[in-house]
């Protein structure tokens, strides 16, 4: 039987003019270039491509030393144990049976477009490239269109194999019979990604959304697949492309969208945008899940909009979920900042309430609210409660914040504890820190106190700042400390700050001679004086 169908094809083709057909069928074929006729049978022979020989060091077969060459495109098809179709399945679908040795194009006897497809997507599931390839190769050669499934399947055989550019060679040819899907061009970008990386996968998604065409087909879950790839990369930018590009193509995100949206923006401190997208997703309709919610919160919090994250905060209590202690301690710090204390007591007390340990950063942003609300006492009660129950809580970050209290407070010998407290603990005191002390050395107008922390600081090898001179010579005006001022302005660089500083200092204090002395050294100098100085020369020394 099989041979009188053989006898009655060649028949059949000898009789229209072998040599016409043949090179008929060639140019309207997309491989015309890669196959050549074999008239003593009926097959089409591939094109034997000289390569060196490549073998595969896991494999015991003599025939896998051969390179192998992609029916489909020429290229050399890179080894893989999966490649042995003969000891698991025979393709049934072809006239003569396949060797490794052997690459043709089979003259098909099933016709029917959905069995070959079923049988390509078989072929691809199980990983047989060569013969899923050859299988394709005929079906295209004979003019047979596999369905998108079979396509797709194909598609990820390639890609899982990493055969990229027969995957390209196969998606354009599915691009111009426009039987591309959604998942075909998710299933190319990822493969790229991987083979290629990001750069190139980008640039692949912005010529198909520039193509109408392709934009036509392209699907919410691609747009998912490049905003993960986008934060994969923490790249706001292109996340922000895909996402204008979603709202201009009128697609509307689900919650995954979403999500994706404000946690990339959030990990790239775009507080705006990731704040943009939430209230999109509310105007959308979109049910928020419990990550987007804490994100949100997150971005509320630290864009300084406390009363939209704590609305927010509020419906994860309503929903029961327990957000992780990252959200609480940014809500805490975002109602103290803007002086709401009794606010973040209560979260403070909810955390707890959930099972949450307070941490550093909790209390001080606690301490932070207290003396943003000028209840500098209350957080110096607080500082010491913190001391004796959770001392391995205290950081620096914390004691600096005690310090800022007790120069509110003017409380220098407070201050003086908790900086010889800071050096016994061996921590890296910086020039903030000393700042502060002698800050509330002035306040509590102790200038030679401040003068000593001065020196220590020096001897501890420590430049003192501006800020930290300024309060230092107001000091020692203020306390009359004249020599000591004069002595400060000759030890350190010459700066228009601290001769302002004095200058005034000495007007307000009556002492004439000694500001005209300042100011003609200050214009010697060459330092500019600014306007409050300038005024008070003119009103109290009109001479000068």
């Amino acid at each position: 039987m099989a041979g009188s169908l053989s006898t009655s094809v060649v028949f059949h083709v000898t009789s229209l003019g072998l040599s016409e057909y043949y090179h008929t069928r060639l140019q309207n074929s997309r491989f015309s270039e890669t196959f050549s006729s074999d008239i003593t049978s009926n097959t089409w022979k591939a094109k034997q491509k000289v390569v060196p020989t490549c073998g595969n060091p896991r494999s015991k077969r003599l025939d896998k030393f051969s390179p192998k060459v992609s029916i489909a495109y020429g290229t050399v098809i890179k080894e893989h144990p999966m490649w042995d179709d003969g000891d698991e399945e025979v393709v049934d679908d072809v006239s003569e049976s396949l060797t490794v040795s052997e690459n043709r194009i089979q003259f098909l006897e099933e016709r029917d477009e959905k069995n070959l497809s079923w049988r390509l997507l078989k072929l691809s599931r199980a990983d047989k490239v060569r013969s899923a390839l050859e299988l394709y190769a005929s079906m295209e050669f004979m003019d047979l269109r596999p369905e998108s499934h079979a396509f797709n399947a194909l598609l990820s055989c390639l890609l899982r194999n990493q055969e990229l550019d027969d995957a390209l060679q196969v998606f354009e040819s599915m691009k111009s019979d426009e039987r591309t899907s959604g998942h075909s061009y998710s299933l190319i970008i990822q493969g790229v990604a991987k083979a290629r990386g990001f750069e190139a996968a980008f640039q692949l998604f912005e010529e198909l959304v520039t193509n109408e065409d392709d934009m036509k087909k392209v699907d919410q879950v691609l747009f998912n697949m490049m905003l993960t790839l986008c934060r994969e990369e923490k790249d706001w930018i292109k996340t922000k492309f895909v996402w204008r590009t979603m709202k201009d193509n009128n697609f509307v995100g689900n919650s995954v969208t979403y999500s994706l949206l404000v946690t990339t923006f959030l990990g790239n401190c775009q507080y705006g945008l990731a704040i943009e997208a939430y209230l999109d997703m509310v105007q959308n309709m979109v049910e928020p899940d419990n990550r987007t919610m804490e994100a949100v919160t997150m971005a509320f919090a630290k864009d300084g909009r406390w009363d939209f994250a704590l609305s927010v905060f509020r419906g994860m209590m309503k929903r029961k979920v327990n957000p992780n202690i990252i959200i609480f301690n940014a809500l805490i710090h975002s109602l103290g900042n803007n002086g709401q204390v009794s606010l973040a007591f209560k979260v403070h007390d909810c955390m707890k309430s959930l099972g949450h340990v307070p941490t550093s950063y909790t209390w001080n942003a606690l301490l932070i609210a207290l003396c943003r609300a000028n209840q500098h006492g209350d957080a110096l009660r607080l500082f010491e409660k913190v001391q004796q129950e959770t001392p391995s809580a205290l950081e620096l970050h914390l004691y600096n914040t005690a310090l800022t209290a007790c120069k509110r407070l003017g409380n220098w010998r407070r201050a003086l504890q908790i900086l010889w407290e800071m050096e016994d603990l061996g921590l890296p005191i910086p020039v903030t820190s000393y700042c502060r002390v002698i800050g509330a050395c002035e306040v509590g107008k102790e200038p030679k106190v401040a003068l000593q922390v001065y020196q220590h600081m020096v001897h501890q090898k420590q430049t003192p700042d501006t800020l930290t001179l300024l309060s230092l010579i107001r000091s020692c005006i203020w306390g009359s400390l004249y020599d000591e001022v004069h002595g400060i302005l000759r030890l350190v660089p010459p700066n228009a700050n601290l001769y302002n500083a004095a200058v005034q200092g000495f007007v307000l204090r009556e002492k004439s001679e000694s500001a005209t002395k300042l100011y003609q050294e200050m214009r010697e100098l060459g330092l500019s004086a600014d306007h409050k100085t300038r005024a008070m020369m003119l009103q109290f020394l009109p001479r000068c």
